[in-house]
């Protein structure tokens, strides 16, 4: 087996998936890209991997993506689990907490339960999917990393965010296998960006982040790979925000 560290990055076709491959081949890593337009197998031959059009709520899309990897490299060293948003959200740019009179409240009743299950399908059976593939493989190698990509609306109830009560689940989750497949030498954690830089910010939205901006793609791109590099060895269960400050919940 060849000591090449390989990972695989899922909806890498734009935005936080392609900045997370970018990062992740700049630290070394064979990429193995999916998205469900080209654009994931044209970044990949960009960055040196390999890339196929898929979907990330398709099981035998992510069966052939693993293959895709274990059949070019022979190994999956780490997986980041993008999956952009589901339906029946709402972006939310004009800044963050609670508003009486704001109009987003009023689509929550408006999700119907199709909706609700695809977003069940995007925000956490996708990670307990690439889980039951990849670990195994993970196990025989003697180690690994998954870094879900969820969102800083997870920390609490938006209105405008809805479907990120899921990401919960998610969460809970990332915890629970943490624990089980620490011994193996197996880390799961959950990154949750704020506003990123394919988000184009409103000045009151802007005004509600302490550090006034988006996060660039070199900060994700770095953030993405120092989790997913052995640096970050001892880091695993955890959910790290990267929202320029702007959640104003704090942990205890």
């Amino acid at each position: 087996m060849s000591d090449q560290r390989v990972a695989i990055v899922t909806a890498a076709g734009k935005g936080i998936g392609a900045a997370c491959a970018k990062g992740l081949a700049e630290s070394g890593h064979k990429v193995v890209l999916m998205s469900i337009s080209g654009s994931a197998v044209a970044l990949a031959e960009e960055l040196g991997g390999v890339g196929m059009k898929g979907s990330v709520l398709e099981t035998k899309d992510l069966e052939a993506l693993v293959k895709l990897a274990m059949d070019s490299y022979g190994r999956i060293d780490a997986v980041v689990v993008n999956t952009g948003h589901g339906e029946g959200t709402t972006e939310y740019s004009h800044g963050s907490g609670y508003h009486a009179d704001d109009p987003v409240e009023r689509l929550l009743l408006e999700i119907d339960d199709e909706d609700w299950h695809r977003g069940l399908d995007l925000y956490v059976l996708i990670t307990i999917r690439m889980a039951r593939l990849i670990t195994p493989i993970m196990q025989k190698q003697g180690g690994g990393v998954f870094l879900n990509i969820s969102s800083f609306a997870a920390t609490e109830a938006r209105p405008a965010s809805p479907m990120s009560i899921l990401r919960g689940g998610l969460h809970g989750f990332s915890k629970l296998y943490a624990d089980r497949y620490a011994r193996d030498n197996i880390r799961m954690n959950n990154l949750l960006p704020g506003f990123m830089m394919n988000v184009e910010l409103s000045e009151t939205a802007a005004n509600g982040i302490p550090l006034g901006r988006s996060a660039t793609e070199r900060e994700l791109a770095g953030t993405a790979a120092y989790l997913c590099s052995p640096e970050a060895g001892y880091i695993t269960g955890q959910n790290i925000l990267m929202d320029g400050g702007g959640n104003r919940n704090i942990p205890h």
